[in-house]
């Protein structure tokens, strides 16, 4: 079975927006399929995207599960992003958590040292 993802999050400012998930994902979009959206490829067939929908902006939580954690979460630091949240679970796994203009929360997760 293959499985592809598009996973929204609804910003209000479009252009601030832009600008910190290329912070965040370390990368411009992959492609913008209008002038309302901007979509990063993270992975084949795995996608997320922004889109200038005002009315719904700051109510996405997503988080994704990375082998290369500390790479991604220096690499962020480097770019000037500031994590909300670090946590470290009972059984190792560790989660960062960025929360962007809107109050989207979006979460990167590792497994344990």
């Amino acid at each position: 079975m293959t499985v592809d993802l598009f996973a929204g999050i609804a910003v209000a400012d479009y252009a601030a927006a832009l600008t910190w998930y290329e912070k965040l994902l370390g990368t411009p979009p992959a492609f913008f399929p209008n002038d309302v959206e901007a979509v990063w490829e993270l992975a084949e067939h795995r996608f997320v995207y922004i889109e200038h929908r005002p009315d719904r902006a700051g109510h996405a939580m997503h988080t994704l599960f990375l082998d290369d954690f500390d790479d991604r979460i220096a690499g962020i630091a480097a770019r000037g992003l500031t994590p909300a949240k670090e946590e470290t679970y009972e059984n190792g796994v560790r989660k960062t958590t960025y929360i962007d203009p809107d109050g989207n929360e979006i979460g990167f997760g590792g497994g344990p040292l």
